[in-house]
């Protein structure tokens, strides 16, 4: 269930469902879902499903993941993203083979620590992290190009806004029982929003856990 046949089956069904950019789909062709998992979980890595990872927490759809990364990677090449909530850290390492550098921030400790190792093992050197409240994102690093979200707030985090570069996209899943993706990208006039797709995501939670 992890060999590379599989994972292309799962590319397959990822273009079907309309995926049309090259190098995300090269991304998640090459990258090894079932690392991102605990043991028991690992047969079932290259469903096209969310999977979980613990502390309440999920791995992506891979559709999801593709989807977002697109929609982030729509207006051009990215120098700095900022990720809130890298969770396992599978987004992360799809994001870090798309972009110049990856700031990932992540409330729970255990998981950013097993990130770092999953990253170190797959030789993607082009990534920071950080054990924070995600919803603060990282002030001291801004502007970011763009900013990618992996859990959903009731509103867009107006810290989140503030740290977008000019011309640069938020990718974020908002709401509460229903939940839409946005894209918010930073004109000369302000902000402009365009609401995607329906989505189901962990909520965005304030302070952090050890």
């Amino acid at each position: 269930m992890t060999s590379q046949r599989t994972r292309e089956r799962l590319v397959e069904r990822l273009a079907e469902r309309g995926i049309r950019n090259r190098e995300v789909l090269q991304a998640m062709r090459t990258t090894p879902r079932h690392l991102f998992l605990d043991e028991a979980m690992a047969h079932r890595a290259y469903e096209d499903t969310a999977l979980p990872i613990g502390y309440q927490q999920t791995l992506s759809q891979p559709y999801v993941v593709a989807r977002m990364t697109e929609l982030l990677l729509a207006g051009g090449p990215l120098g700095r993203v900022l990720e809130i909530g890298s969770g396992s850290g599978y987004q992360t390492a799809i994001l870090a083979q798309l972009v110049d550098n990856v700031f990932a921030v992540e409330r729970i400790k255990p998981l950013l620590d097993a990130s770092r190792r999953r990253l170190r093992t797959l030789r993607l050197r082009n990534v920071r992290f950080r054990h924070a409240d995600g919803s603060l994102g990282w002030p001291e690093l801004a502007p970011f190009d763009g900013i990618l979200g992996a859990a959903a707030p009731a509103e867009v985090p107006a810290d989140l806004l503030a740290q977008l570069a000019p011309g640069g996209r938020l990718v974020l899943p908002v709401g509460t029982q229903t939940q839409h993706l946005h894209v918010i990208t930073r004109t000369d006039d302000g902000f402009s929003t365009e609401v995607v797709e329906a989505v189901r995501f962990v909520p965005l939670r304030p302070g952090t856990q050890r």
